[in-house]
Formats: structure tokens, sequence, C-alpha cells
């Protein structure tokens, strides 16, 4: 999370770039997924963009910046990143996190984030005023974006832990505090989580969250390592590439903002705690 964050300051603070966010992909489900952002009066963390929707999509599926310069034609991709997937289909209900994009961006310039030819996500940034990102701005990006994939790849690479999983600390989680219920209802066929029947998230990261809780609750235990979480068929997590530690921040980021009774923090190379601060009752639906 720190380097993210890092990213998101050195835009604003070094570069003067007030809107930007980062997309990492799945490669499962071939979607981008907002894991952070700033500018926004919402962070949009969670939201999905397919390939070759919007500036952002387009520069995914081709692997090359894409620059938007004047209103009109940011308008246009704009509405057709909002407009969603093609032949007029949508996210199932209730399931959406909202695009944290500006409503009339006047100049967009989104930088495919590649390591080894592989796309990892990408860096995108927006301005309400025409002609504000230049070719020096381009290649600025394009730089920052080479930078930022080659992190995110050793991220992952040294994110194991030096132990095996079976010597991983199992401690005893810490007993929850006074407070209302978490209900949290969990569906099978693409992992969506509701709390108290707010959408929380889905897919493989909803879906390490139904394990942290089922987990905690049958076996009492709070540590968790990375290396179990691949080992678990049951999150089918691809062979290559599963982005486990991005899609971990995903969820990090998402339980600060809507849900924070429930909490991970990092405890060590590899490994972390699941906290949850209230009583939780888990529902699990086979629809």
């Amino acid at each position: 999370g720190a380097l993210l964050d890092a990213t998101m300051v050195l835009l604003t603070q070094d570069l003067d770039i007030e809107h930007a966010m980062l997309l990492i992909l799945d490669p499962a489900t071939q979607r981008l997924y907002t894991v952070a952002s700033c500018g926004y009066p919402l962070s949009g963390v969670g939201s999905e963009i397919a390939l070759g929707d919007g500036v952002i999509g387009v520069a995914a599926r081709e692997r090359t910046p894409v620059r938007i310069t004047h209103m009109t034609n940011a308008y246009i991709y704009s509405q057709a990143m909002r407009e969603g997937l093609p032949g007029g289909a949508s996210p199932p209900a209730g399931t959406d996190i909202p695009y944290p994009g500006l409503s009339e961006p006047h100049s967009q310039l989104a930088v495919p984030l590649l390591s080894c030819g592989r796309l990892l996500g990408v860096l995108f940034v927006e301005s309400p005023q025409d002609m504000r990102f230049g070719f020096e701005d381009e290649d600025l990006l394009v730089t920052l974006a080479g930078q930022l994939a080659s992190a995110i790849d050793l991220m992952q690479e040294s994110a194991e832990p030096v132990v095996p999983v079976s010597a991983a600390p199992s401690s005893a989680p810490p007993a929850p505090k006074p407070g209302p219920l978490l209900r949290l209802r969990h569906y099978r066929s693409n992992h969506s989580v509701f709390v108290n029947d707010t959408y929380l998230i889905k897919g493989v990261a909803g879906a390490i969250l139904w394990k942290l809780l089922q987990v905690r609750q049958r076996q009492g235990r709070c540590d968790f390592t990375n290396r179990e979480l691949r080992l678990d068929p049951a999150l089918r997590l691809p062979d290559v590439s599963d982005n486990l530690e991005a899609r971990l921040l995903l969820l990090h980021r998402r339980l600060a903002e809507q849900c924070p009774q429930l909490r991970i923090q990092k405890t060590g190379r590899g490994s972390f705690r699941f906290e949850a601060l209230a009583p939780v009752q888990l529902e699990d639906v086979a629809a």
C-alpha cells in the first residue's frame, strides 16, 4: 500500500496532477480494478473497467499510452467507459462500485504498466483543463509506469514467507468489542460479499475474505500467510501472475472504507492478521 500511496503523492505534489488512479489487471476476468486514486470525492477502490472500455481500457488492450487533449474526444471516451460492457450488459445489481472519474474531463492520459511484456495494470490521469498533458507528461508517466510495474513484480516475488505455512502464528483472535452485529452474506456464484445488505466486494478478493471469515469462525485463527492462500484450490488463483498482493491490498482498502470493523494488518513478509472488531454472523448463499 505504501508504494501506491507514494505514487499518488508524487503525482499530486511533485507533478501537480490533481486527479489520478491506478488500476491492476485481473488476468482471470480480463478486467482492471482500481486499487488507488487521488483527487476524487470517492476513492472508487474496487471499481472495474473492461479491456477496451474508454481511455483506460484501450491503453490496456493495445498496451500503448492513450492521450486525449480536447473535451469532445475525452467526453466520448468517458461516456463509453460509463456505459459499461459491450452490448448493453451491466454488472449484477448491487455489486458495482462507482467509477471515480471526472464527469466532464477535458484531458486524459492512460499509460499501461508493463513488465517483461506482461500487462500488470494502467496508470491514469485526467484534468478539467484542455491540453493539460503533452508529450513530456506522457514520457514522464511512461517512465513512472515502468518503475511501478517493476516494483509490483518485485513485491510479488518477495512476498512469500521465509517459514513454511505450518509454522505461521496461530494466536487466538481478540475478543470482538461490543457493538452492532455484522451480518455478512456470501454468494457463491461470483463470490460477492454483502455486509448488512450493503455490497462490499466480489471475485477473488471476495473469496479470500470469505475464507478468512470462515477460518476465523471455525478454527479461531486470525494469522495467515500468502502461501496458504496460493495453495487453496477453492480460491482458483491463476498459476501465473495471480496478483495476490494486489488483491489483498484491494480487500484491505475496501474494508477500511466500507467496513472498518474488519481489518487486515501485515505482520511480516508474506503474512498478515485478520481481525473482527465486532460480532460477526455468516450466511453462505448458493445462488
